[in-house]
């Protein structure tokens, strides 16, 4: 399909939103509201790297909104818009992109994102971005750098279900269905993350991995996480293909945020442990310390 035909057919029935402006120009125009922080993230999603050639184009592009939508919750932000990058290889042919589109706007709508502009081009490998523009209150969007000693940290959600899904897709062990759907259609926790903008000390989200993303967050805040594995929440479906802790805590794609907040908040969330004085992990089983592994998580060769 020619660029203009992509745009006219299947982008433009999107770009709903005065901003876009019917994508006939060559920006969005948008007036944020006034007094308002704007919050800004960017993120790729590359053919064999990020998914599976198999993977259905729905679900990609379902995922390539929530990963972005996912930093802006990690902020506290409210999601405003987003610009939209595709790289189309010969595979994705008519259909695909027909399908992507499907899911693209299912997920937009789930997230409340509208589709502002952005550009197409061709690629040898399947190659996908996206821009997420959104907002908070003056000096509310949570940053990693600011939790204090006394916190306590949380976690949403469960953990280690995508990695189990991702090996479902791959067909290493046999498929389940809310598994495999908590790979392909992550949910960011929008709603959560905005409620933390006057709660939570610090905040981030967990893409790459529990332990790696915490040790992101201790080195930020120069702070020592004790984290307790027999209180991380996993889902019935891990718990009953056994999923261990540790191996849960160092999958990734799981989109749940990791935030700290004062002793005495209470939140739809896990208590899983404690900030302190010092840097670094610390991990606990049943109150008995654990080894630090030497994988953290998953970490990109650039």
């Amino acid at each position: 399909m020619a660029e203009q035909d992509l745009i006219a057919r299947l982008l433009a029935p999107l770009a709903t939103h005065p901003a876009a402006r019917g994508l006939k120009d060559d920006a969005a125009v948008w007036a944020p509201p006034l007094g308002r922080h704007l919050v800004f993230s960017h993120d790729m999603m590359v053919e064999n790297i990020h998914f599976l050639p198999q993977d259905a184009p729905a679900d990609i592009a379902w995922k390539l909104a929530a990963t972005n939508a996912s930093d802006l919750a990690a902020m506290a932000a409210r999601p405003a818009g987003c610009l939209l990058a595709l790289g189309l290889s010969p595979a994705a042919d008519t259909a695909w992109q027909q399908a992507f589109i499907t899911g693209l706007s299912e997920a937009l709508t789930a997230f409340a994102l509208p589709l502002w502009g952005g550009d197409t081009s061709t690629s040898p490998t399947l190659t996908l971005g996206m821009t997420v523009i959104g907002h908070t209150e003056p000096s509310q969007a949570l940053a990693r750098s600011t939790a204090r000693p006394g916190d306590t940290l949380w976690l949403s959600g469960t953990i280690g279900d995508a990695g189990l899904g991702l090996a479902m897709a791959k067909g290493d062990i046999s498929p389940v269905p809310y598994l495999l759907a908590r790979h392909h259609r992550p949910t960011p926790r929008l709603e959560l993350g905005q409620t933390l903008a006057t709660r939570a000390t610090a905040a981030l989200d967990v893409s790459d991995g529990l332990l790696i993303d915490a040790t992101r967050l201790a080195d930020a805040s120069n702070v020592a996480l004790h984290i307790h594995l027999d209180r991380l929440p996993l889902s019935r479906p891990a718990r009953a293909l056994g999923l261990a802790p540790l191996t849960a805590a160092t999958s990734g794609d799981d989109y749940e945020l990791l935030f700290t907040a004062p002793p005495g908040e209470t939140f739809k969330a896990t208590a899983i442990g404690t900030v302190h004085e010092g840097q670094g992990l610390h991990l606990f089983n049943h109150n008995q310390p654990e080894p630090v592994p030497a994988r953290l998580g998953w970490e990109h060769e650039v």
